[in-house]
């Protein structure tokens, strides 16, 4: 009798498997459809999306949410280049993602074979790391590497690549457990020795100290490294404000006192100490230069990359992984303690602005207005998340007005509750982030809060939430387009096609919640208050896909959300 043998494929299955592989996004087709089977025959569940790009987009978000690689698989060729989306969003954002595409057979390369593209050469812009498995007998060794190589450091997307015909050769049962056997041992080294951190620590707590008004400022990197004990003990202890990054929302709970988020303006503009956590000083904050911030600003900045240190050149750089740097922190604090005091004058400062600032929100929420402004939808679906208690839904936003709005309403008081547009900015990213969160945190609920032109991008996994049953209710702010419908001007309205709808423009009041009845989950149309609650209160409850299709006057928000001056 012949001996058993496992194609490529199923070596790739078990291998990712054996590496500790829990998830696989993805869509299939010529060559991976096996592949996609044996996966999740050796234990890895996989979720077949309609679109590489919200397949990536949940890859890179699952990456972000469990602190272990993502996984997308593609197609050959243009799915590959599809993939390519949530590949380059996952290095922009620092999250961890292995992309695994099938290739034309190695004997046709070059000769214009079926979906032929150098993928190699296509993602290496994009990746920490791009490897080709040549023979069968690389796939073991190259999952494990490939993987490896998307956390460490700064995490980010690698690439592998898989030829048809590898797939497609054999092995046996015995070399097929001999070579991932060999693969688990060699990702196993010796702990790394950690680098002696104690002339940074001692600086950065020494400045802290001495500083009148220092500010924490919280990144997504501080959720990612599970810092938030660390950080919160930080606060506590040293009466330090602090302001979270959009997603950097919740590590310390929005609801504590000493949040300046509602003084933002305050915070960066006058602090003169500012201890950065996981968060890099980009355009988000606003590369930590004046105007915005002041010119004497001393800033220590804690991050995994070295080059970033060295890019932003702060007063005290200290690379390492937030949590353990924080530990340290605190531990170097405490030998010789200080705390602000709450009539210190700097907090004074800092939660008077606040304080009046939501005064003056709450002031315009407490208004029902109807046709629905931004505002009294978003109340009402703040209210409704708080009230779901512990564990916390995790709330998605992507839009512009319905994300930037929504920033500074909705509520986040447990870390990686919030998945927005990110380092990029990336719309799309929506409908795979549900599906992520659902999976990755299966006793939440997902919240996803939608512009109508972000909701469009991804629509059609709608489809894919009902086929899975997740828990996930889409809200969807139909403002008949990007930004709201037509926002031209009497010049912008002429030549040949003047009576084409502008650029901006949706089909008005469309039905999105009928796309979710269509495939069997529940929809919602509300324009008021009272519909409102009752479609949130029945949906929450229910923990099924849901679409609730909320209509908002076209003309309550602005172009381009916040970033008016970048168009």
């Amino acid at each position: 009798m012949a001996a058993a043998t496992v194609d490529g494929s199923a070596l790739a299955g078990r291998a990712l498997a054996a590496a500790g592989a829990r998830y696989m996004f993805g869509v299939v087709g010529i060559p991976v459809t096996s592949l996609a089977s044996r996966a999740a025959a050796a234990g890895v569940r996989f979720l077949a999306f309609r679109n590489e790009q919200s397949a990536g987009y949940a890859a890179a978000a699952y990456g972000f949410l469990t602190g272990t690689p993502g996984l997308l698989l593609t197609v050959s060729g243009p799915g590959c280049v599809h993939g390519l989306a949530g590949l380059s969003h996952a290095t922009a954002n620092a999250w961890p993602l292995l992309m695994v595409s099938g290739s034309c057979d190695q004997a046709d390369a070059g000769r214009g074979d079926f979906q032929e593209l150098d993928q190699i050469a296509a993602t290496k812009p994009f990746v920490k790391l791009a490897v080709k498995a040549t023979t069968i007998a690389d796939i073991p060794r190259l999952v494990f590497q490939a993987l490896a190589a998307t956390v460490s450091g700064r995490p980010g997307g690698c690439y592998l690549d898989i030829p048809s015909d590898v797939l497609h050769q054999t092995l046996t049962e015995s070399e097929a457990a001999d070579l991932i056997a060999a693969a688990t041992a060699a990702s196993n080294p010796s702990p790394p020795k950690h680098k002696s951190l104690d002339e940074g620590i001692e600086k950065a707590a020494d400045l802290l100290r001495r500083a009148e008004r220092p500010l924490v400022v919280i990144g997504k990197g501080a959720a990612y490294a599970r810092a938030e004990e660390a950080i919160r003990k930080l606060v506590d202890t040293t009466g330090i404000p602090f302001l979270p990054t959009p997603m950097g929302k919740g590590v310390v709970p929005d609801s504590h006192p000493l949040s300046a988020t509602a003084a933002r303006s305050l915070a960066i503009g006058q602090c003169d100490v500012a201890l950065v956590v996981g968060a890099r000083l980009n355009w988000l904050l606003h590369f930590g230069e004046p105007p915005k911030w002041s010119k004497d600003v001393k800033f220590i900045l804690v991050d995994v990359c070295e080059e970033e240190i060295e890019l932003r050149k702060p007063h005290v750089g200290i690379v390492g992984d937030a949590k353990r740097v924080i530990e340290l922190i605190n531990r170097e604090i405490k030998d010789n303690p200080f705390c602000l005091a709450r009539s210190h004058p700097w907090v004074e400062a800092i939660t008077k602005k606040a304080k009046d600032n939501v005064l003056k929100m709450e002031a315009q929420l407490a208004k029902d207005v109807v046709p629905f402004n931004f505002l009294t939808p978003l109340r009402i679906i703040r209210d409704a998340i708080l009230a779901e208690g512990s564990p916390a839904p995790v709330v998605v936003s992507e839009g512009a007005n319905t994300m930037d709005v929504g920033r500074a309403v909705l509520v986040q008081n447990e870390p990686r509750t919030r998945l927005d547009a990110g380092t990029w900015g990336t719309m799309g990213v929506g409908l795979g982030y549900c599906i992520a969160a659902a999976v990755a945190e299966p006793k939440r609920l997902v919240v996803a809060v939608e512009g109508d032109s972000g909701f469009g991008f991804s629509a059609m996994e709608v489809e894919t939430l009902v086929r899975y049953q997740l828990p996930v209710v889409v809200i969807v702010f139909n403002n008949n387009g990007v930004y709201g419908g037509d926002r031209r001007g009497p010049d912008e309205i002429t030549g040949p096609y003047k009576d084409d709808p502008a650029p901006t423009s949706f089909v008005p009041a469309a039905g999105y919640h009928k796309m979710m009845e269509a495939f069997g989950g529940k929809g919602y149309l509300v324009e008021t208050p009272d519909e409102l609650k009752s479609a949130l209160s029945e949906s929450f409850r229910a923990r099924k896909p849901a679409v609730i299709n909320c209509i908002i006057d076209p003309y309550a928000g602005a172009e381009s959300g916040r970033m008016q001056h970048k168009n």
